[in-house]
């Protein structure tokens, strides 16, 4: 039978947890009590890190894709040129660019701010002309329809695709006309007069980003092209087999095409967001920390008080022959438990929430008749989570480390106790 150092025996028994060895037997309440707070400490920091973390990584990730379903994920600018001319000559630039292996498809672009006005309303949009045949290749606007066909706009044809929050914004429905005015004037005799065509809706869609289902119009590549003439920005959409590869594919790309052209990433197109959310998360894994910090300074505390609570149990084992390196040995071990377990007690309960979430916060807004997203306010309307393993791994050993760094003092302070002085008093 394996016989186990006694140094861990009285260690566990200090730290509540003789029942788990399967010996019963008389514990000592107060370091029950202090031992127990300890350890809910810990786990209810770890569980609030790694719940916090991984809705912050849904949270990006869930905007991320939902972005990158409607934006490209690297565009090709053609710098001082004509929008009718780079349209027309946009096969060059794409056939360049698809020679890299890293290339998925490549679809040409108008991209330009205009107005919509229905009646009284008047909304700002961002007017992207793109060629209906191959808009499928890069983007999954086709697949996000939610009336009509995205191949119903027609070259001359000025139909035009709103989100369906735009056009329940502005009362509109498939077949209704909307006029679109351009940020140019036209000069003529009468002096300027604004640019504007009526367009026909020709179908909605929706992203389930509302930023985008409230200020995109898509048109047809050659009407957004006559629309807006050289006040427009115009070139090739790239779709790549890596969205994360993305600024590499980009700078590589560089080579391959005319001296004439600028070529960005969706991570520089939306760089400060990102960098907002990467910059967030770090702050609060530090702000989350200090939970954890609080319970292991408790798990000081504790331990200090059991040295003190104990010093006649230390004075007799030193008298038997216990060396300095056991009695430290045994409140290294009583800590370590407490920090062991309540690290494994956080892990479990947080992944339990984090995986569940979905479920947990539709309870909880319908039990209290709220919403915590509205969307109105945020990206998205529901609360999403992706716990990583690097995240949790790193959580739990942060815990850990910050146990085991509490109980060097304590048992330092054991060791050194005098078995005569303490005796003496007692």
């Amino acid at each position: 039978m394996l016989k186990l150092p006694y140094e861990l025996w009285i260690g566990a028994r200090y730290a509540g947890m003789s029942s788990l060895r399967g010996r019963k037997g008389r514990r000592d309440r107060f370091v029950s009590f202090v031992a127990a707070t300890s350890m809910a400490g810990i786990a209810l920091g770890v569980a609030a890190l790694i719940v916090v973390l991984s809705v912050m990584n849904g949270f990006q990730k869930e905007v991320r894709d939902r972005m990158l379903s409607v934006l490209p994920h690297v565009e090709i600018y053609v710098a001082g040129g004509d929008p009718e001319r780079i349209v027309s000559q946009w096969n060059e630039i794409g056939a360049a660019a698809l020679k890299s292996p890293s290339v998925l498809a490549a679809a040409p672009f108008v991209s330009a701010q205009g107005m919509l006005m229905r009646g009284q309303e008047l909304r700002g949009v961002q007017v992207r002309g793109i060629d209906p045949a191959t808009e499928k290749n890069v983007s999954d606007i086709s697949q996000q329809m939610v009336s009509g066909k995205l191949t119903d706009l027609k070259a001359g044809g000025f139909g035009i695709v709103l989100g369906q929050e735009l056009a329940d914004l502005l009362g509109l429905r498939q077949g209704d006309p909307v006029m679109m005015l351009a940020p140019q004037a036209n000069i003529g005799p009468a002096g300027f007069t604004p640019r504007m065509r009526q367009f026909t809706l020709v179908g909605t869609f929706r992203s389930g980003h509302y930023e985008y289902d409230t200020t995109l119009a898509f048109v047809d590549v050659t009407d957004a092209a006559k629309l807006f003439r050289d006040n427009a920005a115009a070139g090739v959409r790239l779709r790549v087999n890596d969205m994360s590869r993305a600024p590499q594919i980009a700078q590589s790309l560089l080579g391959l095409l005319p001296p004439n052209v600028m070529v960005s990433d969706w991570s520089r197109n939306n760089r400060t967001w990102f960098a907002a959310v990467q910059t967030e998360k770090r702050m609060m894994f530090l702000i989350l920390a200090l939970i954890v910090a609080v319970a292991a300074f408790n798990l000081l505390s504790s331990l200090v008080m059991a040295v003190k609570d104990k010093q006649s149990d230390i004075a007799i084992l030193r008298s038997f022959g216990s060396t300095p390196g056991e009695i430290a040995r045994i409140f290294l071990v009583q800590g370590a438990l407490i920090g062991v377990v309540g690290t494994l007690l956080g892990v479990t309960g947080g992944m339990a929430i984090a995986y569940n979430i979905d479920v947990i916060v539709p309870a909880i807004e319908k039990m209290i008749g709220a919403q915590f997203l509205p969307r109105e306010v945020y990206f998205i309307s529901s609360l999403p989570s992706d716990p990583r393993l690097e995240d949790i791994i790193s959580i739990g050993v942060t815990s850990l480390i910050m146990s085991l760094v509490a109980t060097l003092y304590p048992s330092w302070r054991a060791s050194r106790l005098q078995p005569a002085q303490v005796l003496r008093h007692d």
